[in-house]
């Protein structure tokens, strides 16, 4: 097994492999703006790291959100077109379930919450058991809507408001480390992994004009 994983749902571009043990290689950079600009080198950083060929890649693992639709796309699209390539599987996990894989130890074994930033004074978020069991759909609402009780939680969501998340904690941006590791330990165990599509949860901001006039030419 030699896993692919990346992810562009935060503002985080992050690029990992893993061969079935552990992860061999990783790359985190931080910038909202510049996900099609920063992927692809991504991985090419972390392939020549490992020493290895993109056709050395058996399986593709790519983060599907909940995110903002432009950056999103970025990860699911570039993931879709290895899996072509190369005629392997493309596999799917929450954006969440990552963050949540990476809690700390002292809070893992829950109940906790995931929340990034969703822009618009809202929060992606979902609630866990412990770091490896969600236990309600992943939604976007706003912070003081949540009614979580002062439960611990990690992501940028939770440590951008902390009168909702008193109990803020890293890891604040998802890794692909953690998106590979928790995918090959589902994997190894025989579970499904999700489709690759994308968890929009909301119209993307760009829309078209209501009163748009179409113009043909007589």
């Amino acid at each position: 097994m030699l896993l692919l994983a990346l992810d562009t749902a935060t503002p985080a571009v992050t690029v990992a492999l893993h061969d079935g043990t552990s992860v061999i290689a990783a790359s985190s950079q931080v910038d909202a703006r510049r996900h099609g600009e920063l992927l692809l080198p991504a991985v090419d950083r972390v392939l020549a790291e490992a020493g290895l060929r993109l056709d050395a890649v058996t399986g593709i693992v790519v983060g599907v959100g909940p995110g903002p639709y432009t950056g999103l796309r970025v990860g699911l699209m570039t993931a879709d077109t290895f899996g072509l390539a190369l005629g392997i599987p493309v596999h799917g996990l929450c954006t969440l379930d990552g963050l949540a894989y990476a809690a700390d130890r002292s809070i893992a074994d829950g109940p906790f919450v995931v929340a990034t930033d969703a822009r618009r004074k809202e929060v992606y978020w979902a609630r866990y058991a412990d770091s490896r069991t969600r236990v309600t759909e992943p939604a976007v609402d706003r912070p003081g809507d949540l009614g979580i009780g002062g439960l611990p939680a990690v992501g940028a969501g939770a440590l951008l408001y902390p009168d909702t998340f008193p109990d803020a904690r890293e890891p604040e941006h998802v890794s692909a480390a953690a998106l590979a590791s928790l995918a090959a330990e589902r994997l190894a165990a025989g579970e499904e992994l999700e489709a690759p599509r994308p968890l929009y949860l909301r119209r993307p901001d760009a829309q078209v004009p209501k009163n748009y006039k179409v113009v043909t030419p007589k």
